[in-house]
């Protein structure tokens, strides 16, 4: 048979943490004789490489190839594209993991799609990911029409005839950004690229050991003449003008502006800063000044300062953005055609309050602290502008146990509002959660789902917890719903306050919410069983209701319909013509796709006698919906001394 896909996986001294990445290629849904596993051993000493042939021996379709320690991955990623046998090559580092159906799908849309490269959703496991490229699936796309310039990482899928064609390679022996250089080239000759957003594909983890190698601390001066290299690249494919600018608007944005920011500058030595402020300069002086000019206004500051040799006032702006926070409050919740809908603001905070613009010379600009020469450069350069029309407010719905983000459509208002000589910026929004489209057109999977605000104005672009902050309305309006009969329980997280998303009954929550149910909710009428439910139903669904008898624990099940009945649920249960039989029973409730749901009431019968409601004390049990909590400063301080004595 075809191998459809190889893939490719580094390998050096990774032990335990390797298993997340072997179990999840075992678990792919692509048959094993469809595709292999090529683990590219680079010299391991610690018995990595033993592991792996036990592996390769119980697998077919794992295979091992030990070489020489090289000391970075280009040379082990280069071994296995000339080892690969099938259609597409896949690269995968040692640490991280494929979610189960991702050689499946992105071959298929690869091939559906003719795309040279496939690019897979990511999820990040403790690091960044990109967010904008993967707001919607893209069958086709090139680095001018879609935002492909956010995904550097070699972890993608390609073509091997391509890679063959083109001779693209990874450079070999420590080469900071060598993913950079092989992705820029790759995606500059590919005839057509494909983006997959609409399933988790890979999962990039960071590794607490601080081993990761994009953890370690960089010497600017070789940092920045390799990525002198990927400029090279991109100047070699593309021809001078806007087209070109917006390919190296992302270097000048990601590795050169964002350096210079904020705590990650101001902690670092005062002689290291100084290095690094340099070589960003020296490199920044390459791109012409259409690379800046498409960045957000405090990024422009921030590039302006630079090119300006104003060091000391980016060591104050960096000193002043960690104090700058989003900020949202809840303002509305209800459920509406199938949907969640939710209506709340967002805008930005410095010192806790409300960040301002103010006028000058060339328009308005962030209330920052700079000096007046560096006010007077950045009106030169024309490094100025509120960026109040591009202001965005996303809606992000994230899985709690992967870190699976999904975007919603939000409706925004923008609201600029003057007092005196400052304005600020309000954004008020709109935006349904439908939990049977919201993971990307696909339902909601059972777990818990965090709603969190995602802001992007003026070049910062941060994101808060949504719920904590809300208005007092909404208090007492957080009703489940069910839709297409699956449950969702919309709740206040312990002990921060934030709103969460219960699909599917997966934690004690819906116990707790049903548990609310009075007595005169339930009657027996026309020989059924109907239970009003303090909740919203869109349509008819079925379900199913258990009675469990209380003294010998007999059960007996019956198939339920779920229906809206003047403004609110009703659960509706036939019972047979000669009911239960005696005894109390208790009521349970089992939605589409979850499991059963205890009510707090009981149908006791007596002998030729029609059945009673009778309404319990419920057994709550532990409480396990509270929010994970972030560690203490203490934790994260000795986490970041750790760090810092790896890098030594």
């Amino acid at each position: 048979m075809t191998i459809k896909v190889s893939v490719i996986v580094p390998v050096y001294n990774t032990g335990a943490n390797l298993q997340d990445n072997v179990d999840a290629l075992l678990r792919q849904s692509l048959a094993p004789d469809e595709f292999e596993a090529l683990f590219v051993d680079d010299g391991s000493t610690d018995g990595t490489g033993e592991m792996l042939d036990r592996l390769a021996a119980e697998h077919s379709h794992f295979h091992v190839i030990h070489q020489a320690n090289s000391g970075w991955p280009g040379k082990p990623r280069n071994t296995g594209i000339e080892r690969a046998r099938g259609e597409y090559v896949m690269f995968v580092d040692d640490d991280d993991y494929l979610g189960d159906e991702a050689l499946e799908r992105m071959h298929r849309y690869g091939t559906d799609n003719g795309a040279d490269i496939v690019v897979g959703k990511m999820a990040g496991r403790g690091r960044a990911v990109p967010k904008e490229l993967f707001r919607r699936s893209r069958p086709k796309c090139t680095v001018h029409n879609a935002p492909l310039m956010d995904s550097l990482t070699c972890h993608k899928m390609i073509r091997r005839e391509f890679l063959t064609e083109t001779g693209i390679r990874f450079p070999v022996g420590k080469h900071r950004l060598e993913d950079h250089l092989f992705v820029s080239e790759a995606y500059l000759r590919a005839r057509s690229v494909a983006v997959l957003a609409d399933y988790t594909c890979y999962y990039h983890v960071r590794r607490d050991d601080g081993v990761n190698i994009s953890q370690q601390r960089v010497d600017p001066d070789d940092y920045f003449a390799k990525l002198g290299k990927s400029i090279d690249v991109v100047e070699k494919y593309t021809e001078p003008g806007p087209a070109r600018d917006r390919v190296l608007r992302r270097w000048l944005r990601v590795e050169m502006v964002e350096p210079l920011r904020g705590r990650r500058f101001l902690d670092q030595p005062a002689d290291y800063r100084a290095q690094m402020f340099a070589a960003v300069r020296r490199t920044a002086a390459r791109l012409g000044p259409g690379v800046a000019a498409g960045l957000q206004p405090v990024q422009r500051i921030v590039a302006g300062l630079t090119l300006a040799d104003r060091l000391a006032d980016l060591e104050a702006l960096a000193a002043w953005e960690p104090k700058l926070r989003p900020a949202a409050s809840l303002e509305g919740l209800a459920w509406h055609n199938g949907a969640l809908w939710l209506d709340f603001q967002a805008w930005y905070e410095a010192h806790g309050k409300p960040l301002v613009f103010r006028g000058g010379p060339s328009g308005y600009r962030p209330d920052l602290p700079l000096s007046p020469g560096a006010r007077s450069a950045l009106d030169d350069l024309g490094l100025v502008g509120a960026g109040f029309d591009t202001a965005k407010v996303d809606l992000v719905v994230r899985e709690r146990s992967t870190g699976a983000d999904f975007f919603q459509n939000v409706e925004i208002q923008r609201e600029a509002v003057t007092d005196g000589t400052a304005t600020r910026l309000v954004l008020r929004c709109n935006a349904p959660v439908d939990p049977e489209t919201a993971a990307g057109g696909k339902p909601l999977g059972r777990g818990v789902w965090d709603l969190l605000v995602r802001l992007s104005f003026s070049g910062w672009t941060k994101e808060v917890r949504l719920g904590s902050l809300r208005a007092t309305a909404v208090e007492g309006r957080r009703a489940a719903g069910v839709v297409a009969g699956r449950l969702a329980v919309p709740y206040w997280t312990r002990p921060y306050g934030n709103l969460s998303l219960d699909i599917a009954a997966a934690t004690s929550q819906p116990a707790r919410y049903f548990a609310r149910l009075r007595p005169e909710a339930a009657r027996i009428e026309g020989g059924a069983l109907r239970i009003g439910l303090p909740s919203y139903v869109s349509g008819s669904g079925e379900a199913v209701v258990a009675f469990t008898h209380d003294t010998d624990g007999r059960r007996v099940e019956s198939p339920a319909l779920v229906e809206p009945v003047k403004g609110v649920g009703e659960l509706q249960v036939k019972l047979a013509a000669d009911g239960l039989g005696p005894g109390r029973w208790k009521v349970a409730v089992g939605f589409t796709g979850g499991p059963e749901i205890p009510l707090p009431l009981a149908l006791e019968q007596r002998s030729g006698r029609e059945p009673a409601v009778v309404h319990l004390k419920p057994d709550l049990g532990r409480d396990e919906t509270a929010e994970p909590r972030r560690p203490s400063l203490a934790r994260r301080a000795v986490r970041k001394a750790k760090r810092m004595l790896k890098q030594r």
